[in-house]
């Protein structure tokens, strides 16, 4: 994807910037950057193969985060979750001058035609539009599941890509949102189950999964299944348990997938099945009740694979 290509290209060229420093007098490509004193210096030897070099940073400096933020004259980040990349200005809504008073009235009245303006002025077409209501019901969906930044910008990635090729026309967008988010969820391997995001979107999860599917095929989407060992963190997590319980469940899984017990069963179900497993070996016990309420599936899935698993790796679990 783009995010990825540039930090290959980025990465490519730092290596190249390396490669051409070397030490005139030892021949080696160790060098390092002494910014205190504006040196190149190569670390074998110790020679200075430059100096006077140019600081890039700031010529400010900040002792805590809140004279960083007042001494900073740049903005966000470049990002893909809002439909202008973050890189258009934003006039405040606080009525304030520079010095912090309150403005007059007048002001206030121009300030505020000002704003009603820049906001028509950032959305300028149809497309424009489409792109910010979805990328605002992306955040909204990503922030009721607690999905990480890097997924959301994955995400919004796709759908970027889904628009660019013309996948948008004549389905709905919070569908293809949905979708989007449920293939970078998979992609990043923080794994949500369709059940979850169509919980918390306005689609049910037939439609999620017909347009992932679609969007998998048009976009060249290649995803493995998903490891039920991904489960594992959130459910321990959320049932309040400590980290040998769900280390126990994690090497449980590994013998399972060794033998071939997790394949053609939901991976919720199996991972869901471990932590009680290793949470009754441990004691730490939960109840399958409990377990089954967090993993969103039934008492019946957890018995069935918890019998699976104790007869087939030989685990001897008193109840």
């Amino acid at each position: 994807m783009e995010i990825q290509k540039y930090k290959e290209k980025n990465n490519e060229k730092s290596e190249e910037k390396k490669e051409e420093i070397t030490c005139p007098i030892c021949g080696s490509k160790e060098v390092l950057n002494d910014p205190m004193r504006a040196e190149i210096v190569c670390s074998k030897c110790g020679c200075v193969i430059k100096e006077q070099i140019f600081d890039a940073g700031p010529e400010w400096r900040a002792f805590d985060h809140e004279q960083k933020v007042k001494r900073c004259r740049v903005g966000a980040p470049m990002t893909y979750t809002i439909h202008d990349k973050g890189l258009s200005t934003v006039i405040d809504w606080k009525n304030k001058d520079s010095y912090g008073k309150d403005i007059s009235a007048n002001k206030k009245a121009q300030l505020y035609r000002l704003r009603k303006w820049q906001r028509r002025i950032r959305v300028s077409d149809a497309s424009e539009r489409n792109l910010a209501f979805a990328l605002s019901e992306l955040d909204r969906i990503a922030s009721k599941l607690g999905l990480p930044k890097h997924v959301k910008e994955n995400a919004a990635l796709l759908y970027r890509e889904a628009v660019n090729k013309g996948l948008i026309r004549g389905r709905s967008i919070e569908g293809v949102v949905a979708a989007t988010i449920y293939a970078a969820c998979r992609r990043c391997r923080v794994p949500r189950t369709l059940d979850e995001i169509a919980e918390v979107s306005r689609v049910d999860r037939k439609e999620i999964g017909r347009t992932y599917r679609f969007l998998a095929r048009e976009l060249g989407i290649k995803l493995t299944p998903t490891n039920p060992i991904d489960y594992v963190p959130r459910f321990a997590t959320e049932l309040g348990l400590p980290g040998e319980v769900e280390s126990k469940a994690i090497q449980i899984l590994k013998k399972a997938a060794e033998k071939g017990l997790t394949s053609g069963r939901g991976p919720t179900g199996v991972a869901a099945a471990a932590v009680y497993i290793a949470s009754v070996l441990l004691g730490h016990r939960r109840t399958q009740r409990e377990v089954a309420e967090v993993a969103g599936v039934t008492e019946v899935t957890i018995r069935n694979r918890y019998k699976e698993l104790t007869e087939h790796l030989d685990i001897d679990v008193t109840l």
